[in-house]
């Protein structure tokens, strides 16, 4: 089997949730540290040109000189999306002093519903990290993106609820490097804010 086809198969694995109940428990065995400093595929993340929560387009070019966390979620999500926001805050800040945290950013896999406009009043809640930006953009340039980082998201129409539809997406957390590359990603399974505070300050220190 060829590397990249081993790639997205383990990818296609991970986790992929609706937003719906999330059972975040501890790390699996040999947990976050385990993987933390051999998850680093030059295959994973490559350009992205989308539109910012203040309007302006923006590229990875944007991002590089300082390390981005990057998550892919979506406004309406009732639990995992901001559940794991505030995981990443959590883990922020039990950094060890000196250890600044990445720029974090949340590219929607909704872009029907998520204008900038919903994305900067969502991004800017105070349990999430500071200074996240949220992406949008065309549905073309979202799948653009999510292909870039091996991603997937699926519209599911729910018409017996308020909202009528949600969104099924890969729950992977990625750290990009100050050039843009992977250095390691988080699972759902092993992001809870102990282990990644750890992997973080391995990785950034």
């Amino acid at each position: 089997m060829k590397p990249i086809q081993s790639i997205v198969l383990a990818f296609s694995s991970l986790a992929v949730a609706a937003c719906g109940a999330s059972d975040r428990g501890g790390s699996t065995a040999g947990g976050a540290q385990a993987g933390c400093l051999t998850r680093a595929y030059d295959t994973i993340g490559g350009p992205i040109s989308l539109i910012a929560h203040t309007g302006e387009r923006m590229t990875e070019a944007d991002f590089k000189g300082r390390p981005t966390l990057v998550y892919f979620g979506f406004t309406y999500c009732p639990d995992i999306c901001p559940a794991t926001l505030v995981a990443i805050k959590n883990a922020y800040d039990r950094l060890p002093e000196g250890i600044d945290p990445p720029q974090t950013v949340l590219i929607t896999v909704d872009p029907e519903r998520d204008t900038p406009q919903a994305l900067a009043s969502y991004v800017t809640n105070a349990a999430f990290p500071d200074g996240t930006f949220g992406l949008t953009g065309t549905p073309e340039d979202i799948r653009a993106a999510a292909d870039a980082f091996l991603a997937d998201f699926q519209k599911i129409e729910t018409p017996d609820s308020q909202s009528e539809y949600t969104m099924d997406h890969t729950s992977l957390l990625y750290l990009m490097d100050e050039d843009w590359s992977l250095k390691t990603f988080f699972s759902e399974s092993d992001a809870n804010p102990q282990d990644m505070a750890e992997c973080l300050a391995q990785q950034l220190g």
